[in-house]
């Protein structure tokens, strides 16, 4: 903040904004520490330093935001009732320059936060009580997001249960009854009740009670999982809190508000990389002669099938070895893809390695068979292979690119990748699409998982 206010004394002088009779310099030795000191109290009264609220989610920023602009206001205010003439300039550029500052610096630390953890450092040790199947969810949910920080030291189960540890191998050390005693014990930074912890709110009152002296953060863990926060709400009704979850949002997909911003994005983007079409076309059709585009039948939304362009990347003769290839690789799931494809070739190692043989999918999404993010779009031999759940992916217009692309693409598994789909497909926004294509820069530079 500080150096902001500088930038923005030096800034004021020498754009001569909003001229003012006042000297900025004199402003500064006496409004800036006020301003400072005032702006600091006011994110700190908006609990904007909670330890709660950092690593995870946009609550952070959103109390960041909200106090910065309620410190503006009441600035703006006192100067006015105080009939202190603070440089309007200079006050423009304090705020103006201060809070992306503030928001830009939350994120660089929130990044460094979670480079942290998955080193292994900056963890919170963890007891998880409940019944053992719902020990494992949670602790799935954790093992997957190694970001979070949390780190699953033991188990505690109903008296009942007298197994040595959960299906997925977490330690039981002892019955939920004791999770004051044992927190101490283990030195568990927090306790995570999920289902079957206790038989009832009274024992799970006086288990808040005895941790209460305790620095033992404790978090109930309900069963319900990828479903994002913008779809839930707590509602107290007669000391109950009750969790309403809104209806997938799929169907809103469908509306003409994405398709717009697909029609605008994609059109914008084939005149941008208009060169880089031509340059692409010429390697892969000096490389043998054969066709440039290699057409393939995909999977829409609906179950609509639609040919989905790509730069070819292998040889002509590809999908009459693909069958050889699926037996010796014992492949009988999902889009089959090996690391070091010999069908693939020169050219198309450099298409792919940046993923510019997906280019021309934008067409697809111009015509209305893709959108720019969305599901993968998957061949008919798999949908013939879906479960009722996996079928969900096909309520909305499969992606060039999606959750599954920014998450290491063709390094995932099976069902981790499906799970990503459905996520999307019950959770679909278009601030998540505009999030997701603003990674995908990031994993197509990186080229993790493209193979």
């Amino acid at each position: 903040m500080t150096v902001v206010g500088l930038i923005a004394t030096v800034g004021r002088r020498t754009l001569d904004v909003f001229a003012s009779s006042a000297r900025v310099e004199d402003q500064l030795v006496i409004a800036g520490p006020l301003m400072i000191v005032g702006w600091i109290v006011t994110i700190a009264l908006l609990d904007g330093y909670h330890r709660d609220v950092f690593g995870a989610g946009t609550d952070e920023y959103r109390r960041v935001l909200n106090a910065s602009l309620l410190a503006a206001g009441v600035t703006g205010v006192a100067c006015y009732l105080a009939k202190f003439d603070l440089s309007r300039g200079f006050f423009l550029m304090a705020y103006g320059l201060g809070v992306p500052a503030l928001i830009l610096g939350r994120v660089l630390l929130r990044r460094a936060l979670h480079s942290a953890r998955r080193r292994g450092l900056l963890r919170h040790r963890v007891l998880i009580a409940g019944s053992r199947a719902h020990i494992d969810e949670v602790a799935r949910v954790l093992g997957r997001e190694p970001w979070l920080g949390y780190e699953v030291i033991g188990a505690l189960t109903p008296e009942y249960d007298l197994s040595e540890e959960t299906a997925t191998g977490v330690p039981v050390v002892g019955n939920a009854n004791e999770a004051t005693v044992l927190a101490k014990t283990y030195r568990a930074d927090s306790i995570f009740f999920a289902g079957g912890a206790v038989g009832s709110s009274s024992q799970f009152r006086q288990a808040i009670w005895e941790l209460e002296h305790e620095s033992i953060q404790v978090v109930i863990a309900p069963s319900v999982t990828d479903i994002s926060n913008e779809r839930i709400k707590i509602r107290p009704v007669g000391g109950l809190p009750l969790m309403h979850i809104d209806p997938p949002t799929w169907s809103d997909a469908s509306r003409w508000g994405k398709r717009t911003f697909d029609l605008v994005g994609s059109l914008s983007l084939v005149l941008t990389f208009a060169p880089l079409f031509v340059f692409a076309a010429a390697r892969v059709k000096l490389h043998d002669r054969g066709p440039v585009l290699f057409r393939q039948v995909r999977i829409g939304k609906d179950g609509q099938q639609f040919d989905c362009f790509k730069f070819r990347t292998m040889v002509v003769d590809a999908e009459a070895r693909l069958h050889a290839l699926r037996e010796a690789a014992g492949h009988d799931e999902g889009l089959f893809k090996l690391k070091d494809d010999p069908r693939i070739t020169g050219p198309g190692r450099w298409l792919r390695r940046f993923s510019i043989d997906e280019l021309p999918q934008l067409f697809n999404v111009v015509r209305g068979d893709m959108s720019l993010v969305g599901p993968r779009p998957p061949l008919p031999r798999e949908v013939e292979t879906y479960d009722a759940d996996t079928t969900r992916r096909l309520h909305v217009r499969p992606g060039m690119t999606g959750l599954w692309q920014v998450s290491g693409r063709s390094d995932l598994s099976w069902s981790e990748a499906v799970r990503l789909d459905l996520y999307y497909v019950d959770n679909w926004s278009m601030l998540q699409d505009i999030s997701i294509l603003s990674k995908t820069l990031g994993a197509v530079v990186s080229s993790r998982g493209a193979y």
